[in-house]
């Protein structure tokens, strides 16, 4: 789904976006990182041109998606991990070491060396944000992350999201995710129809779908 021309400036630590499904959210997101370039105007994160200056924004955002098998491209955990530390650790043992610490720290450290097809929903979502954090953005940009979670994944992915120092800008169907957000949009066919208070965008986002 294409936007319509919009104007915002996303400062807030927690930001939600809601909407049906085709309305526009993941085109939203995508822009945030240059996964998608604006076809008139500009995306500006941190003063960085999506356009002009796509590696350097990339490095500052990192991007969940909602299947995270489209995102974990080797083996195993470890191995995953390891590929995004590349940049920041010279040494392959060093290396190692962060990557089994970082997923140790996410109750993680039993399934490092599992195939990543072997794992859980939920396992492959955290496995995937880990494997986001370990290139140390500054923004995590998440694509409806709970979406094919059970409940207690959802759970587990929603804490570690919570936990984030990070600025996070998330799409989610999950009204209540939405609602630990310190602001929410609500799009709909392309265009910002309500922006602000959890309560009062997700009682508007209701309004649209329950008349």
């Amino acid at each position: 789904m294409l936007l319509h021309p919009t104007t915002l400036e996303l400062s807030e630590r927690r930001v939600a976006v809601i909407g049906a499904n085709g309305s526009g959210k993941s085109t939203l997101l995508r822009l945030l990182n240059g996964l998608v370039l604006p076809s008139t105007g500009d995306v500006l994160v941190d003063g960085l041109d999506t356009r002009r200056q796509g590696r350097e924004v990339r490095r500052k955002v990192g991007f969940v998606f909602t299947d995270p098998m489209a995102q974990l491209v080797l083996a195993t955990a470890a191995d995953d991990i390891e590929l995004s530390l590349r940049p920041l650790i010279r040494h392959r043992e060093a290396r190692r070491a962060e990557a089994l610490r970082l997923l140790t720290e996410r109750g993680l450290g039993e399934v490092a060396d599992q195939s990543v097809y072997d794992l859980s929903g939920g396992e492959r979502q955290l496995v995937a944000l880990t494997s986001v954090l370990a290139a140390a953005p500054s923004i995590v940009v998440a694509d409806e992350p709970t979406t094919l979670l059970d409940l207690r994944n959802r759970d587990r992915v929603r804490l570690a999201i919570a936990a984030l120092e990070q600025q996070v800008i998330l799409a989610t169907h999950d009204l209540e995710l939405a609602a630990e957000a310190d602001r929410v949009l609500v799009i709909e066919a392309g265009t910002v129809i309500a922006d602000g208070e959890p309560a009062d965008a997700i009682a508007a986002y209701l309004r649209l779908v329950r008349p």
